[in-house]
């Protein structure tokens, strides 16, 4: 099974790399998208504006290969790139999925670093064998907010609730770290592989 985790020029890929060859997978870590792959990885920290700019070339790939079905895991800033458009920088995301990215109020302080409790709200197969409520890491200072509820499929609350994880179809994104969210975070790694298994 191919599993392509995209080096766009953003941080965080050894993280996720050595997390997934701990739940059973062999990751690759690549700046090209070569077929055929059996799922992508979005991974991210950093600025949204500036992520949107490096990916532009890949942005008509990126679009067929969500058509197409593959599974696709964004996180943190992958899982925002995921949406029409972002305050951070006034860029455009990939439109993956309807809605914005906003800044936290400006009365709170942030980044939100550290963990937070998720608690699931409607159910994917991400959230398989997860508890209705469990604790995630988180790093941002921006966060979702979707046109269609539906994609929510888990909130947390930072002073005001947000999506923490989202999903459509074949796209999921959790804008906490799986990869540093302990044994929750390895249940919804595990729970991506099924998904690229079926």
């Amino acid at each position: 099974m191919r599993i392509v985790i995209l080096d766009y020029g953003v941080g965080n890929l050894y993280s996720i790399k050595h997390s997934l060859i701990r739940v059973g997978a062999n990751p690759e870590i690549t700046s090209e998208i070569r077929t055929p792959l059996d799922a992508l990885i979005l991974p991210g920290v950093g600025n949204f504006a500036a992520a949107s700019k490096l990916l532009k070339g890949l942005k008509h790939t990126l679009k067929e290969l969500k058509e197409s079905g593959l599974p696709i895991l964004g996180i943190c800033l992958g899982m925002q790139l995921f949406f029409e458009f972002s305050e951070e920088g006034n860029a455009e995301g990939l439109g993956f999925l309807e809605g914005k990215i906003v800044r936290f109020p400006k009365n709170i302080k942030t980044p939100q670093i550290g963990w937070n409790i998720v608690k699931i709200k409607s159910y994917h197969e991400i959230v398989d064998g997860l508890r209705e409520e469990f604790w995630a890491y988180f790093i941002h200072s921006y966060y979702p907010q979707p046109k269609n509820e539906s994609v929510i499929v888990a909130e947390t609350e930072y002073c005001v609730r947000f999506p923490s994880i989202v999903a459509k179809g074949n796209v999921v994104g959790t804008q906490f770290h799986p990869e540093k969210s302990s044994v929750d975070g390895f249940i919804i790694l595990k729970n991506f592989l099924k998904m690229c298994r079926a």
